[in-house]
């Protein structure tokens, strides 16, 4: 027998350095931090989170239902060594796409560590191993040579531009061969 057990919603998942466990409306302070700063707004965009409490409407509203559906979604990523809340990554639903999305944001003092491509990484396989998923796509702006770079790393090849509905700006959309 081969049946594929079905992951819980609540699984928390681990890397050499990470802790990956999902987003939960204790982490509304984080959110609030993390999708004000410069870099994120600049490459993911504006979310209107304005207020912790935006924040925490944001996590109730947004990841909370997409983990309870489908069991998997957006993770914080907390350091092992020090409990330090660094980023978020999460393969995501997103309006205008066909396949789910992986995407990942760090907090800039935590850039250049690995961090993402590590949690990436871990998702990705997470998605395809434990849920099934057969193939999973990424948007980046024009402009994140970065984020390219690790997303080609993780396997995902560039296929074509991209503007999601009600958006203006041309995304590069890569996906798993």
């Amino acid at each position: 027998m081969s049946s594929k057990k079905h992951p819980s919603a609540n699984n928390t998942y681990e890397t050499e350095r990470l802790i990956l466990r999902p987003m939960s409306r204790e982490d509304k302070d984080f959110v609030f931090e993390l999708y004000n700063r410069p870099k994120f707004i600049q490459h993911i965009g504006n979310r209107n989170v304005n207020s912790i409490e935006d924040a925490e409407n944001y996590i109730l509203n947004r990841f909370a239902p997409q983990i309870e559906r489908l069991g998997f979604g957006n993770y914080l990523l907390v350091t092992k060594d020090g409990n330090e809340k660094v980023g978020a990554v999460g393969i995501f639903e997103r309006e205008g796409l066909d396949i789910v999305d992986i995407g990942y944001s760090l907090l800039e003092e935590f850039e250049g560590k690995g961090y993402a491509f590590e949690a990436a990484h871990k998702v990705k396989s997470i998605g395809m191993d434990d849920f099934g998923l057969t193939k999973i796509s990424a948007i980046i702006s024009k402009d994140n040579v970065s984020s390219q770079k690790l997303i080609e790393k993780l396997g995902l090849k560039f296929k074509k531009h991209v503007t999601l509905p009600g958006e203006t700006e041309e995304l590069n959309y890569y996906e798993t061969e």
